[in-house]
């Protein structure tokens, strides 16, 4: 069941909005979260950009279960764009019975839009993470 979730209309308020939206664990909710042109980077490094290419790599992260954290490390503001370094973690048990301990550090990009509400442009959730195309 798809729920409707507020956005940020302010930077400082992104993390807290991105965290409600990710742990919905709702590829439909998610989505909301994203520009119409914004795009996610998956783990070879291949930008995946548009509602079905976004949605499928969400849907295996929340196929695990798990609940993401965040901790914002640094937040660099520019106008109607916002440069986001979080640390993340799923750490648990999966669904599948699977123990994960995934962590790492993305390099995400949020702008804010002519409603004044900020979503995401860019999700690079393995930051600088030197990828290999599969």
């Amino acid at each position: 069941m798809t729920q409707t979730f507020t956005l940020a209309e302010r930077p400082e308020d992104i993390v807290p909005n991105l965290l409600a939206h990710l742990n919905s664990l709702d590829v439909d909710t998610m989505l909301g979260f994203y520009e119409p042109e914004g795009l996610i980077v998956d783990p070879s490094g291949t930008p995946q950009q548009g509602r079905d290419a976004i949605g499928a790599e969400l849907a295996k992260y929340f196929s695990l279960g798990l609940q993401m954290r965040i901790t914002e490390r640094h937040r660099f503001v520019a106008g109607d764009t916002c440069l986001l370094i979080l640390d993340w973690d799923y750490i648990g048990t999966a669904r599948d019975g699977t123990e994960i301990n995934m962590s790492a550090t993305a390099t995400d990009i949020a702008r804010r839009g002519p409603d004044g509400k900020w979503r995401y442009l860019i999700d690079n959730p393995f930051g600088a993470v030197v990828r290999e195309a599969q």
